[in-house]
């Protein structure tokens, strides 16, 4: 009996371990792609996306190469899963911006480089990590986001955002 309740104890910690966990709560992600030539480049994409079963509509702009994801409410998404789902399809990520809770960059996946004040309840993020800019771009932001540590290790964790709005 002893030893039942020693595992019930284990089980119920661990539940509450996991749920105290802070859910991304992406509700909008907007995905410019690079190397598209056409539609049928475009089509693979957004196939991909379309995938993922948080995933509720993909909008696409072929003049911008744009997708706009509408996410279901609660999801626990990271933006690892859309640089995945893009590559997968053979293309790269020039841009990714995020709609999500305030809440969600006080994760410890999330580094804020701008010390921007926004009381919002949803805001704009925009992920500057490689891999989710240009490789010209990520150059820059090597450069000047020298002085803060976890940007020059490229872990595919830590994700360094700038909030946008």
């Amino acid at each position: 009996m002893k030893k039942i309740n020693s595992i019930y104890i284990i089980l119920v910690s661990i539940v509450l371990i996991a749920s105290s966990k802070a859910t991304a709560q992406i509700s909008k992600a907007e995905i410019r792609a690079t190397g598209l030539t056409c539609s049928m480049c475009s089509n693979a994409i957004n196939k991909q996306l379309k995938s993922l079963p948080e995933v509720v509509d993909v909008e696409t702009d072929l003049n911008t190469n744009t997708f706009t994801v509408k996410l279901k409410e609660g999801n626990t998404l990271s933006p690892k899963i859309f640089k995945d789902k893009v590559e997968k399809a053979g293309f790269f990520i020039g841009t990714l911006i995020l709609t999500t809770k305030s809440e969600t960059i006080k994760q410890s996946a999330y580094v804020l480089i701008n010390n921007v004040s926004n009381s919002n309840t949803e805001i704009k993020i925009q992920v500057l990590d490689n891999g989710y800019v240009t490789e010209k771009e990520f150059k820059k932001l090597s450069k000047s986001l020298k002085n803060i540590a976890t940007y020059a290790y490229n872990n595919e964790d830590d994700f360094h955002i700038k909030i946008i709005n």
